[in-house]
């Protein structure tokens, strides 16, 4: 090995060891996720640590993402291997309220676009309203805490918890399944959510938002499902925006006489288009109920990363030697590579099966999250974090605001 080699290589370990994976701290969802992953290559770095649009360079106009759908080509049918099967376990989240997270926990990270996923099941009086009193946010993002925070230094108090929920740099998708939900934002805008009801949420440069689950008349709990969805870089300061989908509003598709009924939330599947325009980032979401001895063969763009969660029932995936069964409450993960899922439900199964089928096209490059703050740099998300407390590019409209939700909390 000459000089220059080995001079190459100490450079490459140095850098190794610089931006070896940093977690930080999410005091909002008890989540750690990774700043970077590990450095191979002077390539891959260069890759990786890219500059961020800044405020004066807002992205203004829709992102075109025609080109980002592709069309499966489904006369090449390659079955999907299946990567890894896991339990979403539930754990308690705050006061009256239930979750099973399957993405944005040590099962599954880095699995980009993809940044979290909360099956939740919240009992009313709990959720999201923001502060009723008068607010002063000094005292929750102290300059000094954020800073040691960002820089992985332990500290001996983390910061208070907040009852708003603001935003920046991501988009988030709740599917509700059972109940009710009230949201309203610092924008003006505001509206309800059904069973079979969903909201696609730009969070772009900043959004403040309040959300509240119904008080049931016979006291159940109001389920669904919450995906945050990582932006493309050039989108992260975008406007913020909302679109409400109404159950009515999705197709269906039925398959395998009858016994197969997919709803087309976003996407496509066996020739039915869904509703276009409701996320920047591509995302196909399928929500699929298959009878006992039922089969399905669903194609998905290749090189997009994809999963499957249960929600009812067992369902066996895969093809040939490699299919397993899979139960309630499961994630399944699929390799990038192939152009086609199959399922199906033994004639045996004594219910029906139900899951959902997420593929996103995978974003190439780096992530920094600090709870609902997700950017691509330190440097950005410490920004995020003053702009936030300071009321500026993007949260000024938060100065004032106080939510009808939380108005109703104070009797």
């Amino acid at each position: 090995m000459n000089t220059l080699s080995i001079s190459i290589a100490a450079l490459i370990i140095i850098i190794s060891i610089l931006f070896a994976p940093i977690q930080i701290f999410d005091p909002f969802h008890s989540v750690f996720q990774p700043i970077f992953n590990s450095v191979d290559t002077l390539a891959s770095l260069q890759l990786r640590v890219v500059e961020t649009i800044r405020g004066s360079h807002l992205a203004t106009q829709p992102y075109n993402v025609e080109a980002q759908y592709p069309i499966p080509d489904e006369t090449m049918s390659v079955s999907r291997a299946i990567r890894k099967v896991f339990l979403a376990v539930e754990q308690a989240e705050g006061a009256g309220a239930k979750v099973r997270r399957s993405i944005g926990t040590p099962q599954l990270r880095n699995f980009s676009p993809f940044l979290m996923l909360d099956h939740f099941s919240v009992k009313p009086g709990a959720g999201f309203p923001d502060q009723t009193e008068k607010r002063s946010r000094a005292g929750r993002y102290k300059q000094a805490t954020v800073k040691a925070e960002l820089e992985n230094v332990e500290l001996t108090k983390p910061p208070p918890l907040p009852t708003y929920s603001p935003h920046r740099g991501q988009e988030t998708i709740t599917y509700l399944l059972q109940g009710g939900i009230d949201h309203e934002d610092f924008a003006g805008n505001a509206g309800s959510l059904n069973p079979g009801d969903l909201q696609f949420m730009t969070a772009g440069r900043g959004i403040m938002h309040a959300e509240m689950p119904r008080q049931n008349a016979d006291g159940s709990a109001n389920v669904g499902l919450q995906l945050w969805v990582d932006l493309p870089m050039e989108l992260k300061l975008c406007e913020p925006r909302y679109r409400d989908l109404r159950a009515s509003e999705i197709p269906q598709v039925t398959t395998d006489d009858g016994k197969v009924t997919i709803k087309v939330i976003s996407g496509q599947s066996h020739g039915v288009d869904s509703v276009k325009d409701l996320a920047y980032t591509p995302v196909w979401i399928l929500d699929v109920t298959m009878k006992p001895g039922s089969k399905m063969v669903q194609p998905l763009p290749e090189g997009w990363n994809a999963f499957a969660y249960t929600l009812e029932g067992d369902a066996l995936f895969g093809d040939g030697e490699s299919k397993r069964k899979v139960e309630q409450y499961h994630n399944v993960v699929f390799e990038p590579e192939g152009t086609v899922v199959h399922v199906e439900v033994e004639p045996s199964a004594v219910k029906e099966a139900r899951f959902v089928l997420v593929a996103g096209t995978p974003l190439n490059q780096p992530v920094v999250q600090y709870g609902p703050f997700v950017l691509n740099s330190k440097d950005d998300v410490y920004q995020a974090i003053m702009d936030y407390q300071g009321f500026a590019n993007g949260f000024e409209r938060g100065r004032d605001w106080e939510s009808e939700i939380g108005k109703s909390m104070k009797h």
